[in-house]
């Protein structure tokens, strides 16, 4: 018997409520791989973030739903979206979010110990290992404010990784950064998913970067005009 996909959407639709409606991500159908990395481009405005927030459970469908692993999400509650979220994905943004009072091994080891699955000295092991895989073994104890535009990134990517997540969903991931760091994170996001299975699912409106996924989902006015 086949696996189920990894995510499945079905019917996804967002309309924010007001004296006049605005649909942001209109009758969408996509399904992502284990292991598939997946550029969602299109013009600005068109519901590339509103998507990747449904795909990521960080928000609620108005119809539509969104299926994990085989399972309906439409179905949990709050409390066990927030333990899929924590266990089961990782995200990665514009803005890395790293809090400016940890060390760089202190932010990884944040979602870790929101877990709670691992003792303490495993989960400081397995940090260094995901800093170590990213080439930041000897940045562990510096502070954000003491990293570069690429290097905050990266630890950003390392904490995403903490709890093992089978999605990784990146929002504009290298917009803050020049060419080559860009191009770092994207290497980083195809040997993910090339050497450990993770899917990854990113935002992004740089077509170069686009073009060295496995596939590309075109959004135009919150639809799928290509890539589903």
């Amino acid at each position: 018997m086949n696996a189920p996909p990894l995510v499945q959407a079905r019917g996804l639709t967002r309309v924010l409520p007001g004296v006049v409606p605005v649909t942001l991500v209109r009758d969408v159908d996509l399904t992502i791989a284990a292991g598939e990395f997946v550029a969602i481009t299109g013009p600005s405005g068109s519901g590339k973030s509103s998507l990747l927030y449904l795909l990521g459970l960080l928000d609620r469908p108005t119809a539509g739903s969104v299926w994990l692993e085989g399972r309906d999400t439409a179905e949990l509650d709050a409390a066990e979206l927030a333990y899929l979220r924590l266990a089961r994905l990782g995200f990665v943004f514009q803005f890395h979010f790293l809090l400016p009072e940890f060390t760089a091994l202190g932010n990884v080891l944040i979602p870790m110990r929101k877990l709670a699955a691992l003792p303490e000295r495993a989960m400081r092991a397995h940090a260094m290992e995901l800093l170590d895989r990213l080439g930041l073994a000897d940045q562990a104890g510096k502070r954000p404010d003491q990293l570069s535009g690429g290097q905050r990134q990266r630890v950003a990517i390392a904490r995403a990784l903490a709890n093992g997540p089978r999605l990784i969903l990146a929002d504009e991931p290298t917009g803050n950064l020049d060419t080559r760091n860009a191009q770092g994170v994207f290497d980083i996001f195809a040997s993910l998913a090339r050497e450990s299975g993770t899917a990854v699912v990113t935002v992004t409106h740089d077509e170069h970067l686009a073009a060295q996924t496995h596939r590309r989902v075109v959004l135009v006015d919150g639809r799928v005009v290509d890539g589903a």
